[in-house]
Formats: structure tokens, C-alpha cells, sequence
């Protein structure tokens, strides 16, 4: 517990807040946590009474440290070994990094002059403690400790502690509910998230079953483990879906979080029958308070592309698309435009399913097919709700697309997805889809096609020369032998892939009088490219070999991403 004199600083502060009713809010605290106590800090975060960031702020002013976001900050591996897991456990502490020799520390306890002292003389380096809140500290250890051994180490417990191979599926059902298959799927999902994961799987085979992760676009296996443990780790995660675990003949969908600090994960599940078993796909959504809002300027988006782009979001009606598969960026994409647009003069409003990133300041809805909650229904009431600009987070049937195109030609602006391979295709798709061309063509101001590459680790990145030949297919041009191309070596910080984290390549086709003329006339969609390419469209190869030429990709990524057509 902080001294008294940080206590009553604390204390004075939260008095001193215009819209924080001390006497009311904070007597009823006290008396299940007492004054001035971390759980007495947590309680007014989990209750709600101040945001967490304001809080936290105020407590480290009062004992006289800065405060940091365990899991928003960055953590790298040096810092987090410098420290031994069963010491961070004990006291609360996970390293954060290194900076000219001093090791920045957050601790629940940082005033804890003592202790500072002895993590000093174990990590015979300079320490500088910063508070962090301590459930996100102990949620943080419980991320950067987990490895591909403490996984393995935990499957093994569990299929000792289990039921035998010839067990009932009965019992493997029961045998879902207990902590032993609780702590193997939190250090799933843990390790997962150290390893910046958006799926995991978990597939039977014959003999054994395995986990595979998907990171940076492209899946790596895990580990493999007993079969025995199959059927239960999957009714476990039925069971936190509230999906039936009795039905495995069918494929099955659902959702479900873990509690990550004082936040929530989100997560989904996509189970299907294989011929060995049931293979599960957990989809990894960002935590809706944790993902942090990427502007246009920091996407790295190609200003022949930015530029126009932003011109359409300044529109004051049409439907703007933004298109790519599953995982592309289209959502982080559209709130970038949405923050850029984000004024208090203009009423912005969401339809998601779900709602994976706050806005402050736009109001955000969740369909919920449940209770017959969709797109239309949702898109249909917010259009009584006097809107400038509705994001659409798919159009997914004819219904909706309907609703879209008529919401755009009465004078609102439009921000919508759609899966298609390419920008000139969304238009087309509209058609195809059931809407009248010539309530296509009027409505629809530009469709901006995305997709993601792994990104060159910058810890191992080298610079080679490719082949004449590879120069010679992907660029068509001679003079680019003295340009430095660069791919990544493979190190420790990458796992040995050569790439960490993604970066995105764009499409955009920007609709002209003539272009509406072809979509009215229900012309092709090599018609239309033909006309946007007139007007200086280029396709996503394009744009794609531009970031390789900038040192930021693979050409193997953008062959991997992208078709080698080329627009006539």
C-alpha cells in the first residue's frame, strides 16, 4: 500500500474532479475495499466509475511514478527474460525493455523502494519501475512467459490428469469442464497472442492432433498432441461459445471472450466434422479498447492512392466500398477514413457484426441475427436517425445492398465492405446481386480493393539481387539492377520467417461519367477496367511491387497475393 501522504493525494485528486461524486461513489468502494488500496483503484475501473487510463494516471501521480499500459506497451523478449517468471508471478513485475542499459519495470508496487532494489540485484542492470495496473500485469506474464514448451508441458498434464484413451465420449465431455482443460486453453489463447496470431487451429488427424497458427498471412504449425485431449478441448471450446456439444455431425459457429486486464478479448469459433474428428478455427479479434486507431498517414498507403481516396471520403453522399477477403484490413481501413471524419458537426453511425474497434464519438451498433436483429432492419432505423455518414461493416444480400444504394442517392455517405477479388468487380457484384443498374451507377463514388503482405522483419533484413529474369517478369522494364531489393534472413525476432508484421497494397477505382455509362448499359467488369484504367487505375500488382521496390516486402508476397493479370 502506498504511504499516507500518497494515499491522501490520491484521495484529493478524485475529490477534485468536476464529475466524480466523491462522497457517494467512493464511501461505498471503501467499505468492501478501503481507501487508497489497489483494489480500491481496480473497483473504480471495473465498476465503470472512471476510465481506466484517467485512474491509473491519478494513482501514479499520487505515489510518485509514471504510469503505462502493460498491454498496450511495447514488450520486448530481452526485457521479459531479464526477469524469472516465478519472480514476476511473486511480485507483480514484468519487464517492458531496455534503453541505453536501464530495464523499465511495471509493477504493481513500484513505491516499493525494497523490492526495486532486489529485482536490481537479480537483473544486475539498472531499473526503472513505471506502475502498471496489476490484473493487466499478471494478464501480460500469462502472454510473454508462454512458449511452445509450457504449452506442450500443460497438453501433457492434462492427458495425465484426463480421462483414458477408451473413456466414454461422455466423459471427455465432462472432462471439458475441468481446470486442467481451462489452463490449456488460456495458454492457447495466451500464446496465440504473444505470437501475434489471427487464427488458431486445432485439427485431428489419425494418430494425433495438431496446432497451427496463422501469423503474418501464413500458417506455422505449433506443436501436435494426443488425440485423448482432442474431443475435450473442442467441447471446450463449445461450451464457452454456447454452441451444443453434443451435435458433431453438423459444422457449428459462435463466439467468446477472455477476460484480458480490465478489457475483454474477442474471439470466434468455426467448428467443422473432418473424417478424424471435429477441426475448430478460433478467429482472433482485437480487443475493442486495446486496438489502436490507425490513421490514413500511418498505413503507409501509396499518396497516388491516398490522395483521391481521401477526396472520396470528403463526399457528401455516395456508398464508398472497400473489398478484400477475410483478414485484409477492409475494417481498420474504413475507421482510419471514419477518425479523419470524426466532428462533432456530422452524425456518424456503425453497423457491425461485430464491433471490433471504438470510435468515441460515433455511435456503433451490433446486429444480432438472434432475435432477427440484421443489416437491413439496423440500416433501415438508422436512416431515421438523421445520419451524414453510415458504415456498413458487409453487404451481404440483396436486402441490404438495396438499402445501401438508396441511403447513398437520398444524400448520405455510404462506407461499406464487399468480398471481391478485385475494385472494378464490386461494381459489377452490386448487378449480379439483384440491384438495378441503374441505381448502381448513380450511387457508387469509388471502390478501394485491399490486401496484406507479410512485412520484412527489420531485425534480420539483408539486401540481394534478384535475376534478371524475376526483374523481367514482375517489372517489364530494364535499369533496375542497381536498385536494392531486400528480403528478411531469418532471426529470433521472426521465428526464422524473414517477416514481422503485414503491410497493405491497394487498388482504387475512382468512378467516372463514363463508367456509370458502362454500368447502366450492364457492361462486363473488363469493360469498366478498361474505362478506369483510362483514368490512371492500376492493379493491386501494382501498387504491391511498389512496396517491394521500398524495401518493405517480398516479390514472393505479392505473387502469393496477388494474381499475375494485368490490367489491358
Amino acid at each position: 500500500m502506498p504511504s499516507s501522504p500518497a494515499n491522501k493525494a490520491f484521495l484529493q485528486a478524485l475529490r477534485a474532479l468536476p464529475y466524480f461524486d466523491f462522497e457517494r461513489e467512493a464511501a461505498a468502494l471503501a467499505s468492501r475495499h478501503g481507501h487508497g488500496t489497489l483494489d480500491f483503484l481496480e473497483a473504480l475501473i471495473t465498476e465503470k466509475l472512471l476510465p481506466k487510463d484517467e485512474a491509473c494516471r491519478l494513482w501514479a501521480t499520487a505515489i510518485g511514478h509514471a504510469y503505462v499500459d502493460v498491454l498496450a506497451s511495447v514488450i520486448t523478449e530481452e526485457a521479459v527474460e531479464k526477469i524469472p517468471q516465478a519472480i514476476a508471478q511473486k511480485v507483480k513485475a514484468i519487464g517492458l525493455y531496455l534503453i541505453d542499459g536501464t530495464l523499465t519495470v511495471a509493477m504493481a508496487r513500484p513505491d516499493d523502494e525494497e523490492m526495486v532494489r532486489r529485482l536490481r540485484q537479480i537483473v544486475q542492470v539498472p531499473v526503472s519501475p513505471v506502475f502498471g495496473l496489476p490484473c493487466e500485469i499478471e494478464n501480460a506474464i500469462a502472454i510473454q512467459y508462454s512458449t511452445e514448451q509450457t504449452l506442450a508441458e500443460i497438453l501433457g498434464e492434462a492427458e495425465r490428469s484426463g480421462p483414458s484413451l477408451g473413456g466414454s465420449p461422455e466423459g471427455m465431455d465432462a472432462f471439458a469442464e475441468s481446470e486442467s482443460l481451462v489452463r490449456v486453453l488460456d495458454t492457447l489463447i495466451h500464446f496465440a497472442l504473444r505470437e501475434r496470431a489471427t487464427d488458431i487451429h486445432v485439427e485431428p488427424a489419425e494418430t494425433q492432433s495438431r496446432v497451427r497458427f496463422r501469423v503474418d498471412g501464413n500458417l506455422r504449425e505449433v506443436l501436435t498432441f494426443s488425440r485423448k485431449l482432442h474431443r475435450a478441448l473442442i467441447s471446450r471450446l463449445k461450451i464457452i461459445s454456447d454452441l451444443n456439444i453434443a451435435e458433431h455431425r453438423f459444422p457449428q459457429d459462435g463466439r467468446f471472450s477472455l477476460a484480458i486486464g480490465t478489457s475483454k478479448a474477442h474471439f470466434r469459433l468455426s467448428c467443422i466434422p473432418s473424417i478424424h474428428g471435429e477441426k475448430a478455427v478460433i478467429r482472433i479479434l482485437a480487443s475493442s479498447d486495446k486496438r489502436s486507431m490507425l490513421t490514413l498517414d500511418g498505413m503507409l498507403i501509396s499518396q497516388s492512392i491516398l490522395q483521391p481516396f481521401r477526396r472520396l471520403v470528403q463526399n457528401p453522399n455516395g456508398i464508398l466500398f472497400v473489398t478484400g477477403p477475410t483478414g485484409s484490413g477492409k475494417t481498420t481501413t474504413l475507421y482510419a477514413a471514419l477518425h479523419e471524419l470524426n466532428d462533432p458537426k456530422l452524425n456518424i453511425t456503425t453497423i457491425e457484426d461485430p464491433v471490433e474497434i471504438q470510435l468515441g464519438g460515433v455511435t456503433q451498433s451490433q446486429i444480432n441475427p438472434h432475435i432477427d436483429l440484421k443489416f437491413p432492419t439496423m440500416l433501415r432505423a438508422l436512416l431515421r436517425q438523421d445520419p451524414d455518414v453510415i458504415l456498413i461493416g458487409e453487404i451481404r444480400d440483396l436486402e441490404t445492398a438495396k438499402v445501401a444504394t438508396e441511403a447513398a442517392l437520398t444524400g448520405h455517405l455510404v462506407l461499406a465492405t464487399l468480398h471481391t477479388n478485385t475494385a472494378p468487380q464490386a461494381i459489377v457484384r452490386l448487378v449480379e446481386i439483384g440491384v438495378a443498374p441503374y441505381m448502381v451507377a448513380p450511387s457508387v463514388i469509388g471502390v478501394l480493393a485491399q490486401r496484406l503482405a507479410a512485412r520484412i522483419c527489420e531485425k534480420c533484413k539483408e539486401a540481394y539481387t534478384p535475376s534478371r529474369d524475376v526483374l523481367l517478369r514482375y517489372f517489364q522494364e530494364e535499369g533496375l539492377t542497381d536498385v536494392p531489393f531486400y528480403r528478411g534472413r531469418g532471426c529470433p525476432h521472426c521465428r526464422g520467417t524473414g517477416y514481422h508484421g503485414r503491410v497493405a497494397f491497394h487498388e482504387l477505382v475512382l468512378v467516372t461519367d463514363e463508367m456509370r455509362q458502362l454500368i447502366s448499359e450492364g457492361r462486363s467488369a473488363q469493360e469498366i477496367t478498361r474505362a478506369a484504367a483510362r483514368v490512371g487505375y492500376r492493379p493491386l500488382r501494382y501498387d504491391g511491387l511498389k512496396k517491394v521496390l521500398l524495401g518493405l516486402t517480398t516479390i514472393e508476397e505479392i505473387e502469393q497475393n496477388t494474381s499475375f493479370e494485368w490490367a489491358s
